[in-house]
């Protein structure tokens, strides 16, 4: 399917059946860690990338595929920024019309300044924005936001968002060696999240090929000390194992390219997500996507990720 994909596995939301509303790569932030390459360019502007029908038409179809238990959440996570689909608050609403199974949007946080927004983002049993960074300067470094998007309308977005949500507002902040794992960085980063209250926080690492190469994720101290600073509300959540559920896919291209472009992974763990079909057949599908420019390696950490070939990397390792 285009737009739906999953079941895939969440530490944080059991089975989650995806939705993608926004093309590889639509962002208003060109974060230096992210997997999915840099934003080509940085845009900001909300409008409906795809139909909200014809969404909500393949979510219907995902459904009915799979039995109950088989979904624990259904989560909103663009190849991109997702709250730039300018449907989103409209899609939220049908999905809990059609089914009572929670539903959680993944977002960057940077239009949450907006009222609008805010109201759409209202139904959802789950928000998961995300705050890298205490000052501006910093904020810039990592997360390379739009012009529009200042640090103080993301701060004030989500201030405003926590007074409003009754959900659960989990705040998410990657850590990056030497850049925001540091004590001055992180006690920042506490000193905003104490005002904001959020219900938990969410410690993440560049576990998967972050887009510059100088990128590091944090050593054994780094996150000792940010459990620490940011306090009892933080977790370190490690990255999830399990299967992607392939059902929906016709071809094993096609569900190689569905994985590769929202999830960059080593062909051992294609081997094993893709275990409907023989290793042997998977490697062979591999090389033909990449000898006919449908995928590409990218290393990082001295590792080999698969990738989808709309994504940029700048030079390897």
């Amino acid at each position: 399917m285009k737009y739906v994909f999953g079941p895939v596995p969440s530490r944080r939301l059991g089975q989650s059946l995806g939705i993608d509303p926004v093309p590889l790569k639509t962002c208003n932030w060109n974060c230096v860690y992210c997997q999915l390459g840099r934003s080509r360019p940085v845009t900001n502007e909300r409008k409906d990338y795809f139909p909200p029908g014809e969404i909500i038409t393949q979510l219907r179809n995902a459904l009915v595929a799979h039995k109950p238990g088989d979904i624990d959440w259904v989560t909103f996570v663009g190849s991109g920024e997702t709250s730039l689909h300018a449907s989103l608050g409209l899609m939220i609403r049908q999905v809990k019309e059609i089914t009572q199974l929670p539903v959680a949007v993944i977002t960057n946080g940077s239009l949450l300044y907006l009222p609008t927004l805010r109201q759409e983002l209202g139904l959802a049993d789950a928000v998961l924005p995300t705050l890298d960074a205490g000052n501006a300067q910093l904020y810039k470094k990592i997360n390379r936001p739009h012009p529009d998007i200042t640090f103080e309308r993301v701060i004030d977005g989500l201030t405003a968002f926590r007074k409003e949500y009754q959900g659960k507002l989990w705040v998410e902040v990657m850590l990056i060696r030497g850049l925001n794992d540091t004590e001055p960085a992180l006690r920042e980063i506490a000193k905003l999240l104490s005002a904001i209250l959020p219900d938990e926080i969410h410690i993440l690492q560049p576990t998967r090929p972050p887009v510059e190469t100088w990128v590091r994720p944090p050593d054994n101290e780094g996150l000792l000390r940010a459990r620490a600073i940011l306090g009892d509300m933080a977790r370190v959540v490690d990255p999830a194992e399990g299967t992607f559920d392939l059902r929906g896919a016709d071809n094993l291209m096609e569900a190689i390219i569905g994985i590769i472009t929202r999830h960059p992974m080593k062909e051992s763990e294609l081997v094993e997500s893709l275990n409907r079909w023989s290793s042997a057949d998977v490697i062979e599908t591999l090389k033909e996507l990449r000898k006919n420019g449908k995928a590409q390696i990218v290393k990082r950490y001295g590792v080999r990720f698969w990738s989808a070939s709309e994504s940029y990397y700048p030079e390897e390792e």
